[in-house]
């Protein structure tokens, strides 16, 4: 189990933050798992092995809800659970004094088995994938978009006018995430963990590009100014 730094300390109702401004005080539940975290011996060892199980029941479910989008199944998974949640309760048991009692404790510690799982999921996409991150294979963009053979030569026009745009209006940053996620079809949490940035940034990244992207197409004739507000 993970040692308890000499220096951490649980924050009480009444002690001041940093900032200067006072923590807010723990409900019950939450001040009693500071209380065995923060403490030693037996106490914090049976308070890391609940936690610990807390922590992979959550790891469990996010690898069963993400595990298929990386073609990941069985013991894979498993492993990657338990990694995560043993990963998690080491950063919790670090970073206890961290805690302020915004959320419930368990809310706050089930973050961390979040996040690990995400990037344990990123890390073992890139680790099996074959293709690199920038590699761009324009022929299967009509497969995923989901254009059939009838339709290919009416898109076609399209996609010309979509590769175009996405060379010229793009930055390099947007252009390398829309090509990873949309020609690679990297899943989110590869390319976060490629990336080292967040879910967040990504989603913004790809709102921007998509919006430059409309406007250049409406602006060339491709989509209609009213097609492109719905797409």
């Amino acid at each position: 189990m993970p040692a308890r730094g000499d220096e951490s300390r649980p924050a009480t109702p009444g002690d001041a933050e940093p900032s200067g401004r006072v923590a807010t005080a723990l409900d019950p539940e939450s001040a009693a798992w500071i209380r065995t975290l923060t403490s030693g011996g037996a106490e914090y060892e049976h308070a890391c092995d609940r936690l610990h199980a807390l922590l992979l029941r959550v790891a469990q479910g996010e690898v069963r809800r993400r595990g298929p989008q990386l073609h990941i199944t069985g013991p894979e998974l498993d492993d990657i659970a338990h990694q995560a949640a043993a990963d998690a309760l080491m950063s919790i048991t670090r970073k206890i004094d961290q805690f302020r009692g915004e959320s419930r404790f368990t809310t706050w510690a089930f973050k961390f088995a979040i996040l690990e799982v995400s990037s344990k999921l990123g890390r073992h996409f890139w680790r099996t994938r074959d293709a690199p991150l920038d590699a761009e294979d324009w022929d299967r963009l009509p497969d995923r978009f989901g254009i059939g053979p009838h339709e290919a030569a009416a898109a076609r026009d399209l996609l010309a006018g979509l590769r175009q745009a996405v060379d010229e209006v793009l930055t390099d940053h947007q252009r390398r995430i829309f090509v990873a996620i949309v020609l690679g079809g990297v899943p989110l949490d590869a390319l976060v963990a490629e990336l080292g940035t967040n879910r967040n940034a990504v989603y913004k990244t790809m709102f921007d590009a998509r919006r430059k992207l409309r406007s250049r197409l409406v602006a060339a004739g491709y989509v209609d100014h009213d097609t492109a507000r719905r797409s």
